[in-house]
């Protein structure tokens, strides 16, 4: 395979790129850096916070079908992180060319496929499979508390869960759309709540329809007061659903998420009928 501009790319490589999106000024921005062998934790949480990105993704080695994979928040490791993984798998299509790639995370391998449509690349992940319990009411009432929502402002079809598809996320669902145009909270507090529960986002959506969700997604737990675009908590919403019998399956579903931030991102959810839920999206270079 011949690489663009027939230049041998040099490892390593550190790439900023933004996920869920084909323009620059939308999406989820990611790093993903690409070696021979991971660097230490140390060094990893080092570049991380020197990206200052939500997350960065770290690859190793530079080539095959079958890598591992580690994601840093500038604050800490992350157990899985979906837009870092679609940020990750544009660029090992760019550089390698479409196809299948298998990613070893610490939660279990996670593939992706990455294909060229209309033009683009775009990069399908796979979760783990998914999990979800009921949230407990101490957990449900100190994070309603926290940021200024009440019971009666979520929507009965849809209960309070904690969803897991390799990173768990609390998920809120809003009655009305309006409950999710404000969104303000004491960082600090909700942070150590989520750090107690093991929470690596708070999933608050609003169903527009049967095909589309709105969804923000604070996470404190990141240094980030709210992300853009997160893939994890798409691919456990779409297992929750399916899982607790909310969501006939087979399915599909599309999720809008960062348009109050001014970074609108778009998140095809796919729900086969088991397994792992797919998690499909663009991602467009930064650095360039």
């Amino acid at each position: 395979m011949q690489h663009p501009a027939d230049q041998t790319p040099s490892f390593p490589m550190l790439r900023r790129l933004s996920a869920f999106t084909t323009d620059p000024a939308g999406g989820n921005p990611a790093g993903v850096w690409i070696g021979t062998e991971l660097p230490s934790a140390p060094e990893m949480q080092r570049i991380a916070a020197e990206v200052a990105f939500s997350e960065t993704a770290f690859v190793a080695p530079t080539s095959g079908a079958y890598r591992t994979i580690r994601y840093y928040s500038p604050q800490a490791e992350v157990s899985f992180c979906g837009h870092a993984t679609i940020a990750t798998g544009v660029l090992l299509g760019e550089l390698e060319g479409e196809g299948t790639y298998r990613l070893a995370t610490t939660q279990g391998d996670v593939t992706v496929a990455v294909r060229r449509r209309g033009g683009m690349l775009e990069a399908s992940l796979t979760s783990v499979p998914p999990r979800h319990e009921p949230a407990q009411p101490a957990l449900l009432n100190a994070v309603l508390d926290v940021l200024g929502w009440r019971l009666g402002d979520l929507d009965d079809s849809i209960p309070p869960a904690v969803a897991y598809a390799g990173a768990s996320h609390l998920i809120l669902a809003a009655r009305e759309s309006e409950r999710l145009v404000t969104l303000e909270y004491d960082f600090d507090q909700l942070k150590s709540i989520m750090l107690d529960a093991g929470l690596t986002t708070i999933q608050l959506i609003w169903r527009e329809n049967s095909t589309v969700f709105h969804s923000r997604n604070p996470f404190p737990v990141g240094g980030v007061v709210e992300d853009p675009a997160t893939g994890a908590s798409a691919a456990a919403l779409g297992g929750y659903l399916r899982d607790a019998g909310l969501l006939p399956a087979p399915a599909s579903f599309l999720i809008r998420q960062g348009e109050t931030m001014g970074r609108p991102s778009q998140l095809r959810v796919e729900v086969p009928t088991a397994g792992g839920i797919t998690v499909s999206g663009n991602a467009v270079a930064l650095d360039r």
